[in-house]
């Protein structure tokens, strides 16, 4: 595949401080688990889960950080927010850090995926991709590539490959435990981007004690590892 430009991508995404949101909102998000709570209990519980989990929805959540990694160059920029903070530009080994709005670090996104026809992700085709198209239509910027056009190779433009690791290492579902990022990196012996201790569920948390460089530090380490799991699947397991 040496006529494709390689990019790995990946986002952290935050939600929004739900005591903030207008009553109508609060009323919209809670409707079913009003309703399925048994208890009152059961209901703190439940509006303790989806309190945590509005940043998974480009609708209640924002992108605190992009993260793309050129395969054939082994080089890469994250792209970051850290509010009320001016932090200079940083080069850590093969990494540049890069402070930005949201605004911005899409703006930047978008002219960058012009030079790459072929995007490599993990579980990019359910979360990363769909928020980073949602929340740039939301600042009024146009996608410069249809990352989600057909899942399947057949269905896609020479253009713009969308190489969505965790369908092809479970062949599109057939596996009944499909894994995480970090599950697959240990089954292949790669350096899982948890390792440092960091998950995903920190994200909010690292961004709300300002800890914006170890959040983006983080993003870093699952580029590592999904590209260094890209060229196992490439190797041994893309017929």
């Amino acid at each position: 595949m040496s006529n494709f430009q390689k990019l790995v991508l990946d986002i952290e995404t935050i939600g929004e401080d739900f005591d903030s949101l207008d009553k109508t909102t609060q009323e919209n998000l809670t409707r079913w688990i009003k309703k399925e709570s048994e208890s009152d209990s059961e209901y703190k519980e439940a509006l303790e889960e989806l309190k945590n989990r509005l940043g998974f929805s480009p609708l209640t959540g924002e992108i605190v950080a992009i993260g793309i990694l050129d395969c054939e160059k082994d080089e890469g920029v994250v792209y970051f927010q850290a509010p009320g903070k001016k932090i200079s530009e940083l080069k850590e080994e093969n990494f540049v850090f890069k402070q930005c709005s949201e605004k911005e670090m899409l703006e930047r996104f978008w002219e960058g995926a012009k030079k790459y026809n072929y995007f490599v992700t993990f579980n990019g085709r359910m979360f990363d991709v769909p928020f980073l198209m949602i929340r740039s239509a939301v600042h009024g910027i146009r996608p410069s590539k249809d990352l989600m056009r057909g899942r399947y190779f057949s269905q896609q433009n020479f253009d713009a490959v969308h190489v969505d690791l965790f369908d092809q290492l479970s062949f599109y579902g057939a596996m009944r435990r499909k894994g995480s990022l970090h599950l697959w990196s240990r089954a292949f012996g790669i350096t899982s981007p948890k390792a440092s201790g960091v998950t995903g569920d920190d994200v909010g948390r690292l961004f709300e004690e300002k800890k914006f460089l170890e959040l983006a530090r983080y993003n870093a380490g699952d580029l590592r590892a999904t590209k260094e799991l890209y060229e196992r699947w490439e190797k041994y397991l893309n017929f």
